[in-house]
Parts: structure tokens; sequence; C-alpha cells
């Protein structure tokens, strides 16, 4: 056996910054340095410290073949060969026998400058035959090694090395094989882009049992506030921003568009690689419209290879949940094929306290439990696709399906009595949707200086809503019956809403100069909606049999520039919005009537950032945004909110200015520091008004929210302890009285810290402890300038303690954790809403997987 890598080492070009165009995953083309931050740093690639060798097939050998594999080998920043993946196959049981064997070498790192970091390289194992004679070779079935050449300091493999060059003995001489170092990672390379954004990587957050609004609500600026466990409904705030004025996307088609429209918390983590949070800048690629920023999830992009995944949690309150997942690619046809699917189930049973009747008919203080608030849900996904064809960088077609439904255990409003729940229960009221709808996708580069990235897809959903019941409910779960249908207002409701969406996105980026992009981009939508309550005896009396229309669009260009060789980035952009609502609708005079509306609006804006040094940068980012209303919005959800077609579209000026050192090596360890401070300046904000019974959006005259917000963060050397903390302080008041917004938090933040303590019981294995605390202080239900303070409804400030304890095991290509997960340590009395009390401790136990 022989293996062999050329002298041309180049350093792995990122791609653009905010590259419209740039398929997710695509791995850039080589390049002699990286465009941008850190492109003067010498790049070294890795040095082979110790080889392994490969067991020659027996079937091979009997049969007296030959062969060679090449493999694109992954090595990690510490010298670790994490990935061996097959390049050039031989068949015969070579490919795997040279595998075996690489995933055991042993490098030093590649490093750029004084740091290291991972690289990918091509590496050739050529299995031989032992010639006739004995002096021409080694022994028969032994692997002769060629030491790599062009490498400086590589050391040759065991055994015995044949003297000839790295071309080999037998045949002609090997053509070059590239040497590629990776410059930064895509998370990385967004942190430390023009671009507003915080990037979340889940590796570790896969591993435990948190779900993943509980690990979106650990960054900094964000809080997600929850009606209960899990499949409940959850209020995402970023910066002071709540509901849909922060769009939420999976590998950048609208989340609802693309098979969880059960809200951005419920979404599996175990299928997100990482999570971006673009705050109040929202760049052009996502062709949408928002108040408040984006929040896009990313799944697995590789189309290289084969790989497999699963996890299986289980825990308190009736909680099962399991995901799995597949791909795999076929090289030389560029063909690839990937599915993914999910399953979760909770009773959410958790005990909450309550007043409720004792036996003499008083309402008394006591113990209850959720019996009605159970959720189910399961869904999956399938795509199949092309990849780094000559006629296509990527073409893809994805299919998906999921289904959630939900028990509903109250209504919106919480009557308390003494801090207990007052309010009876629901025992009947069931909500439930159904999404299904494919898409394709299509990205390829035209000579050399433009990209085409474009996506078209189609979507349905089906939500059903039904109230029938004819019993009052109490605490015990008790029925007493009634002659009247309905829990939740003065009229039973058996609906179903049927929603149609057509969506597309054209995205063109062109290169007019190096370190210069000019991107154009167009989004169109198109939404029809209808429906049915079966209690309504007369359809043509039912508002929900009318047919409702709405078409909506976003264009824009953005123009990106990198000079002072990348230390200086910037990016100016400017959008125009489009939206039509054609409906019809009861009119005051009691008849039905057609309403057709039209609006349109721009913005513009402009994100920069400059570094000082390799690890200090500063980021500043100012939008005039727009966001139209949502169907939902305005046509309501089929179930506790109504219809309100005369929304008009909300406008903000958003502005972030902020500071960032990232990974500051010290003698002492690494440090990580950040601070931010923000505004959204909003006019028009569309907001839910609750009433007995129902909701509908509304809109109000405007309200400012300005805030500072701060991470700091400290790994020791040998990795084996971090700490991270991040605290936020926001203000967020109506813009003509200046009294603060009711029923929001407005200082909370969290520390977390791991213990890792690796080759615990073998080689590649660790055990480590992981701690999270996070603290929201107390703030007012109501409006802060009314009544007197010791008067008020007040959610009072909580402090909720998280303690994993995760064993991990790494051999060859696969990785296997166990986690043990205690939430709720100390089993604090926590309120995300007045009289709404989340679940006390609980446990989980999580098994992953991943091949």
């Amino acid at each position: 056996m022989a293996f062999a890598a050329d002298a041309r080492a180049s350093e792995e070009a990122p791609a653009d910054e905010g590259d419209a165009g740039a398929a997710p995953g695509a791995e850039p083309a080589p390049a002699t340095r990286a465009p941008g931050d850190g492109a003067a740093l010498a790049v070294r690639p890795p040095e082979l410290t110790g080889a392994v060798e490969a067991a020659y097939p027996q079937a091979a050998r009997e049969a007296g073949l030959e062969g060679s594999v090449v493999l694109r080998l992954t090595i990690d920043a510490e010298g670790r060969v994490t990935g061996a993946e097959v390049a050039e196959p031989a068949g015969h049981g070579f490919d795997e026998a040279a595998q075996q064997a690489a995933l055991r070498f042993r490098f030093t790192p590649a490093r750029r400058g004084d740091r290291s970091v991972a690289s990918r390289i091509l590496y050739r194992h050529d299995f031989r035959l032992p010639a006739p004679t004995p002096a021409a070779a080694p022994v028969a079935g032994a692997a002769g090694a060629v030491p790599i050449t062009g490498v400086a300091g590589a050391a040759p493999a065991t055994g015995p090395v044949r003297a000839a060059p790295v071309a080999g003995a037998a045949g002609p001489a090997l053509p070059a094989i590239e040497v590629s170092v990776r410059g930064a990672s895509e998370a990385e390379r967004l942190r430390t882009s023009a671009q507003a954004v915080q990037v979340i990587e889940t590796v570790e957050a896969r591993r435990q049992a948190a779900d993943l609004g509980q690990v979106l609500a650990r960054a900094e600026g964000v809080s997600v506030r929850r009606l209960g466990g899990l499949g409940s409904d959850a209020r995402f705030s970023l910066n002071g921003l709540t509901d849909d004025r922060i769009r939420f996307f999976l590998d950048g088609v609208p989340l609802d568009l693309a098979g969880h429209s059960f809200g951005v918390a419920n979404v599996p983590v175990n299928l997100v690689e990482r999570a971006e949070i673009y705050r109040g800048v929202v760049p052009l690629r996502f062709g949408t419209d928002a108040l408040g920023g984006a929040v896009n999830l990313v799944t697995d992009q590789d189309t290289r290879g084969a790989g497999a995944s699963a996890s299986y949690q289980v825990g308190s309150f009736g909680t099962y949940r399991l995901t799995l997942s597949a791909r795999h690619a076929h090289a030389p046809s560029g063909l690839f094929a990937r599915a993914s699917g999910f399953v979760d189930r909770a009773r959410n049973d958790t005990p909450i306290d309550v007043m409720a009747f004792d036996e003499r008919g008083r309402l008394s203080p006591a113990r209850g439990r959720r019996f009605h608030d159970g959720y189910v849900a399961a869904g999956g996904a399938a795509e199949v696709g092309v990849a780094r064809r000559p006629w296509a960088d990527r073409l893809l077609l994805r299919a998906f399906f999921t289904s959630h439904d939900k028990e509903v255990q109250h209504g919106l409003l919480v009557d308390m009595l003494d801090g207990r729940v007052k309010s009876p229960p629901f025992g009947e009221v069931a909500f439930g949707r159904q999404t299904g709808g494919a898409l394709l996708r299509y990205a390829q580069p035209f000579s050399g200086r433009a990209r085409l990235d474009a996506l078209a897809g189609y979507s349905y959903a089906r939500t059903t809503f039904l109230d029938v019941a004819t019993c009052t409910y109490d605490w015990s779960g008790g029925c007493v019956e009634r002659p009247y249908r309905g829990e939740v207002g003065d009229d039973a409701n058996d609906q179903q809403v049927r929603q149609h969406t057509a969506f597309a996105r054209v995205n063109l980026a062109w290169h007019p100069a190096t370190e210069h992009v000019l991107r154009f981009g167009l989004s169109p939508s198109h939404v029809t909606r209808t429906g049915r309550n079966l209690v309504v005896a007369e359809p043509e009396k039912d508002p929900l049999t009318a047919e409702r229309e709405l078409w909506s669009g976003v264009a824009g260009v953005e123009y990106e520039a990198r000079p002072l060789e990348g230390r200086l980035a910037n990016i100016t952009f400017a959008k125009l919005y489009l939206q039509s609502v054609r409906t019809r609708e009861h009119l005051p005079s009691g008849r039905i009537g057609d309403v057709d509306r039209a609006s349109h609006r721009v913005g513009a804006g402009d994100s920069l950032r400059f570094r000082f040094t390799d690890a200090l940068y500063a980021k500043a980012s100012y939008e005039f945004a727009t966001r139209l209303p949502t169907p939902e919005e305005l046509f309501g959800d089929g179930g506790l909110i109504v219809r309100n077609v005369h929304l008009e579209p909300e406008a903000s000026h958003n502005v972030n200015l902020g500071v960032t050192l990232e990974r500051a090596e010290t003698g002492a360890g690494q440090l990580r520091l950040s601070a931010s401070g923000f505004g959204r300046f909003t006019e028009d904000l569309i907001t839910l008004r609750r009433h007995l019974g129902y909701s509908e959006y509304g809109n109000t005259l405007s309200a400012r929210s300005v805030g500072i917000e701060s991470t700091a963060g400290w790994t020791s050397p040998g990795n084996w302890l971090s700490v991270d903390g991040h605290v936020t302080w926001q203000d967020f008041r109506d813009g003509s009285t200046g009294v603060r917004i009711q029923n929001q938090p407005y200082l909370f933040g969290g520390v977390a810290a791991r213990a890792r303590w690796p080759e615990i019981a073998a080689r590649r294995d660790a055990l480590s402890l992981t701690w999270h605390a996070d603290y929201v202080h107390a703030f007012f239900v109501g409006p802060e300038g009314r009544g007197a303070a010791d008067s008020k409804a007040e959610i009072p400030s909580q402090l909720v303690h998280t303690l994993a304890l995760t064993y991990l095991v790494e051999r060859g290509g696969w990785t296997v954790s166990s986690t043990v997960e205690v939430q709720n340590l100390t089993d604090e009395k926590a309120f995300s809403f007045y009289g709404v009390q989340r679940p006390g401790r609980a446990a989980y136990a999580k098994l992953a997987l991943s091949l």
C-alpha cells in the first residue's frame, strides 16, 4: 500500500459573505488565499504523525487483485481524522479497509497563522501484491508506504518503504493530489461577516434533552415564553419584538411552508445543524419582509458520502421524542438522496396550583394537574437530487408532510385568585394542523462571475379547531352537563380551514471585481384560503366559506464590498414590498361583499463590519424595515383568532451597534466577549387584541424598544472546563405615551458551565457535566402607569436550573451519546404568562447516534 499527497497546498476560499447564490453546504473552490479576513496569514497543511497499516482484503488477495483508493479525509483542529470519504473507489473490499485504517491516523493539525484549523485532504491508498522477487517488494500482502511529498516534516507511514517516487513502482505518475485547508466554517464566516447575525451550533444541544425553544432562549436578546410543555404555543421575542415580526426559515424556506407550521420551538432540535439569528436587518437572499429580524434553521446539507443519525428521548409528563435521518450520495453520477422524520408525544400532565371547589362547594387552594394538554406530532421529508454537475451545481426536489394535534387546557386569558388559577379548564377543546408540499431548487454558477439560486414550491395546510363540548369541567376532570355547546366562548365551533400557498424565489449574484458582489432578488407568493364551520347550518352565513386571496412580493438589490484586504466589509441594500388582499366578508349592511385592498412599501439599509485584529471586530447596521400582515393576521387561524383584513403593514427603523472579541487565545485559556446595543422604532405595530372567547389582530400607533446585551465566555486550556454567560436589558414602550408595554420581560439572562473529562473508559470517549441557569426578572402584567405598584398583577422573578450528564463515545465513523438531564432542578414555580404555570422538575434520558 502506498499513499501520496502532492505539494499543492492551498487555503479554501470561504463563500462570499451573505452570497445569495451560494447553495447551502456547497464547498467553495480552492484559491491561493481566502479573500477578506486573515488572507495574509500563512497556511500550513496538516502533517502525518502516525499511520496505521490497512489490512489487505483476503478475498482480493486470493483472487490476485490490486487496487488504489483515494480518500477525502476530514481532520479536525486537534489533528484527529473525523471522516474518511471514498472519493475514488476500488471495490473488492479495498475501500472499507482503507477507510478503517485512515480513521486511526493522527496528524498535527493544519494551521493558519498561529491558529489550528480544520482541514480536508485527498489521500491515496495503493494495495499491491508482492513482486516475483523478494528484493523488489515487501512481504506478501504487506503494505509498502511512500512518504508524503511536499508537506514539510511529514513522517512516513510505518512498515517497509518502497524505494520509488510518489507515483509508485507500477504505472504512470499519480496526478497531483490537492491538500485544501479550509478557511472559516460557515458558522464562523457568518459571525464575522457584516451581517447582524448570531449563530448557534447545535452539536451539544442534539445530545441533550432541551427542545429548540429552550436552546434559542439561551442566546442573548432572545426570549421564548411558553404556555405549557412540549407542543404548546410559544412566543418568540428578539430584542423586544415578538411573534410574526420575526420570520422563521428552514434552509432558507419559510418555516410554515417547509413542513413545520406549529412554531419554531417545536421543531426537533436533532434535525437542525445550526440556527442563524438575524437581528433587525434581514439579508436580501431570504426574500422576506420582517420587522425585527429572522431565524434560519439549517439542516444537514452534505451531498457527499453516506451518513445516518437517530435519537430517542423519554421523560417526565409522558414525553417521548424520536428523530431519524439518513443520506447517501453516488459520487460518479452526483446523485444524492436524503430523508428525515420525527415523532413527538407528550401528555403534559404537569402539576399546577389551582382554586377548586371543596366538599362544601367553596373555592379553596388545591394542587391539580393538567389533564387535557396532550400533544402528538409526526412528520417526514425526503430529498433527491444531483450536485456538482456541469449543468447544475445543485438540483434537488424535496417533499414533506407533517401533522400536529394539540389539546387545549385553557383559554388565552386565565383568571387568578391568590396566585392560583381560578378559571375552569377546558376538557374537550382541540386544535390540529396537517401540512404537506414540495419544492424544487436549482443553483448554478455562470461564466465564473455570476451565480443563480432559484426555488419554487407549493404547500397545503389544513387546520382544524373543535369546541363542541356540553360539559363544564373542573380541575379533577369532572364534567357538569349544561344545555349549550362550547367551552371557549358563547358559540360552538367545528372549524376546518384549508390554505394553498405557491411561492418562488430567484436570487442572482454577480461579481464585477474581486471583493465586490452585486445581488438581485425576487420573491413572490400567492395564498388562497377557505373553510367551513360545520356547526353553522347555512353555509352562506358562515364567514369561513369566503374565498380569500393574498398576493405578496419582495424585490431588492444588494451591493457588498470588502476593501482593505477584507478588514472592512459593507453591505448596502434596498427593497420593495407589495401586497394585495382579495376576499369576501360580511359588510356592515349584513350582506357579503367583495373586499380588495393593495399596499406597497419601500425599505433600505446598510451593514458594516470592521476588523481590528484577527479576533476583534465591530459591527454597525441599520434597516428601514417593513412587515406585511400574514394570512393568519388577516384571515384568522381558524380557531381562537378571528379575521381582520384591514390591517396596515408595520414599519420600523432598526439600529444595531456592537463589538466582539471572538476566541482570543491567552495563556489562561480562550476568551470570548461581546457587547452591543439596539434600537427598534416601530409604527403601525400589529398586536393581538384579546377579548372574551376570541382574539383579533389590530394596528396600534407606535412603539420603541431600546436595549443592551452582552456575553462573556472562557474555555480552559485543554477544553476541560468552559463557562458562558449572557444578559439582556430592554425597554419596550408605547411611542405616544412613553408607558412601558405591558406583559413583557425587560431583564433576563443566563449562565452555562460545562466540565469535560476525556478518555474516561477508552480512547476518544468523554464524560461531560453541563449546568444551565436561566433568570427572568419580575415584570408587571398590566399597564405600568395605572394603579399602585403593590396592587398590580406581577410575574415574579424566577431562576431555573438544568443539569445534564452526557457520556460520548466516538469510534471510527460513528458517534453515540447518552444523556440524563433534570430540568427545573429546584422545582421552581415558573411562569411565562400570568396564571400559566410552566412545568416543574422533570427528568429525561436521551440516546443519540450518528454514523
